[in-house]
């Protein structure tokens, strides 16, 4: 589906200006019309303080309330702000791929669109990236949320992201985060792999920290997230250890479990073998027979597809990437 883009006429002096940008700030909204003007007014008085040049994209995860109107009128008056409309929504992960993807500044920060993250810790991120961390983390240490449902969830998923990923952060979930341009801009992202940014990121050697934020209860609107993401969040968690540790050599993890497998399988048959031979007993009614030639043929499976990952993976880094997301509209 073609993106339609409608272009606003710039004079030299304002493309020159935007060759120069240093921070982006990306807020993926989907359905905020009650938070978005205070939420920009926050940021206008943040950034003004901010030495440095800066842009704000939001994202408008295809908002069925009055969110783009007043994302649109925004944009009319504030030459600092872009905005992109999504056709439909496609989730926050998406709506942060968008961001990236069109993001300017060689530093990129996010953060979400219901003024739960607090615009004022933005400086504090900046502060660490320029001490030379890549990847800076916002830990909501005393975070405003029900904790059955939302806080309790967290910690267990944040523990076990940490053990699996190796990247050790008390607060994946957080959106309000700081990257490098290059780091954030060469991270493919689609399913709820948004959380996942830092891990991902490690495989380049890049520096990761957390400075404490400021977490605010809900004003206005309701959450788009409860304990259904859940298992989203535990199948991608699942897909990013492969990615980190396989995705160039998938061959090394199908083809070791088919190796062990079609090798316990050789084992039964050479049991059932001197069995047959040796101790002159018969196999037709020996369930174990069955097994060891399902085991064989199962081994043989995983190492053909070990193969078959191999090709994917050839094919997948040297053609194109298709994007998880499609444009309607860019206020540029």
């Amino acid at each position: 589906m073609a993106a339609a883009v409608r272009q606003l006429e710039r004079s030299p002096d304002a493309d020159d200006a935007l060759r120069q940008v240093e921070l982006s700030v990306i807020v993926p909204v989907y359905n905020e019309e009650a938070n978005i003007e205070p939420l920009h007014s926050a940021l206008k008085r943040v950034l003004s303080n901010v030495p440095k040049r800066s842009e704000i994209i939001f994202v408008d995860d295809g908002s069925v309330d009055n969110t783009y109107p007043i994302l649109h009128r925004i944009h009319d008056n504030d030459p600092q702000c872009r905005v992109i409309q999504f056709r439909r929504n496609f989730g926050q992960t998406a709506a942060l791929a968008a961001g990236f993807a069109h993001a300017r500044g060689d530093i990129i920060v996010c953060l979400d669109g219901d003024l739960q993250n607090d615009p004022q810790d933005i400086p504090r991120l900046l502060q660490k990236i320029d001490e030379g961390y890549d990847v800076v983390s916002g830990w909501r240490i005393h975070r405003k949320d029900q904790f059955l449902t939302r806080r309790l969830p967290s910690i267990c998923a944040n523990w076990l992201i940490s053990k699996i990923t190796k990247v050790k952060l008390h607060d994946y979930g957080c959106t309000l985060k700081a990257y490098r341009r290059e780091i954030a801009q060469n991270i493919g992202l689609y399913g709820e792999m948004h959380r996942f940014i830092p891990a991902m990121a490690s495989w380049m050697g890049v520096s990761v920290t957390e400075v404490e934020v400021n977490h605010n209860p809900r004003k206005h609107g309701r959450s788009k997230y409860g304990l259904s993401r859940t298992l989203r969040v535990l199948l991608d968690l699942i897909t990013v250890k492969f990615l980190l540790s396989y995705a160039t050599k998938p061959l090394q993890i199908f083809g070791t479990i088919g190796f062990f497998v079609s090798l316990t399988g050789f084992g039964l048959a050479g049991y059932l073998s001197y069995d047959k031979l040796v101790l002159k007993h018969g196999l037709s009614d020996r369930p174990l027979l069955f097994l060891a030639i399902l085991m064989i043929l199962v081994g043989l499976q995983f190492v053909t597809m070990g193969l078959l990952g191999e090709m994917m993976v050839r094919i997948y880094h040297e053609g194109s990437k298709r994007p998880t997301y499609v444009v309607k509209q860019l206020l540029d």
